[in-house]
């Protein structure tokens, strides 16, 4: 399964291929999914360019992508779209139109009850859990974890991203992992989980910049190279 994370934390500031608009996400995923992509992750902006949780923007958002692509669209409840853990769960809540997926950064405040609440709406959660945070040891332990379906391994070198994953392993309830880096780490950690038959992804929330180093036009270009790159690197049996 290969997911393309549209835009993240970054703006026009980063390159201007960052689509920021509902219409201009729906353009990207569209052409990223005829390249070849499973899933789409992306962060709902508002005008000023922000992360947002509010339900006007998530229901704008999702109406334009709904109407460009047919595979699962999963959104972001990180604290750079809300800080305050209360505010961020009054907002969940208050949402109209949900997502297929949402993401929970299980070492941020107030991750296990954003996690059940999502549930409860039938929201499928992505359980992030990144190296060198709580977030792994929190989630081994907590008791919403059975009920949460994917866990999103977050690594910045091979050798963490293992450790990781061996970390993970000692669950008793197993579950898909999509494992995943950023910046210098995200071609090495998706050859990884080609490497290792996992779920990967690639987009310009991760990186700019294609596996020879160049700058990369859009998030199709580079599902592109994502693709080629896991030809050339054929998952283990």
């Amino acid at each position: 399964m290969l997911q393309v994370c549209l835009n993240g934390g970054r703006g026009p500031g980063d390159t201007a291929a960052v689509p920021m608009s509902p219409v201009a996400m729906a353009e990207a995923a569209a052409a990223a999914v005829a390249a070849g992509a499973d899933e789409v992750h992306v962060h709902p902006k508002t005008p000023c360019g922000g992360d947002t949780l509010s339900p006007r923007v998530l229901a704008d958002t999702l109406a334009a992508l709904r109407g460009a692509v047919t595979v699962p669209i999963g959104v972001t409840t990180g604290a750079s779209a809300e800080p305050d853990p209360v505010r961020r769960l009054a907002r969940v809540r208050s949402w109209t139109v949900p997502p297929d997926r949402a993401t929970v950064a299980w070492h941020e405040p107030g991750a296990e009850a954003l996690a059940a609440a999502l549930i409860d709406r039938g929201v499928a959660v992505d359980a992030v859990l990144r190296q060198g945070t709580d977030g792994p040891a929190r989630f081994l332990r907590s008791s919403v974890a059975p009920r949460v379906p994917r866990v999103l391994a977050e690594g910045a070198s091979e050798e963490a991203a293992l450790a990781l994953l061996a970390t993970l392993s000692r669950s008793p309830h197993t579950r898909p992992v999509l494992l995943y880096g950023r910046g210098a780490a995200a071609w090495p950690l998706f050859r990884l989980a080609r490497r290792l038959g996992v779920a990967a992804r690639t987009g310009l929330e991760d990186t700019t910049v294609l596996p020879d180093g160049t700058p990369a036009a859009s998030n199709a270009q580079l599902v592109s190279a994502a693709l080629a790159e896991s030809a050339a690197a054929p998952m283990s049996a």
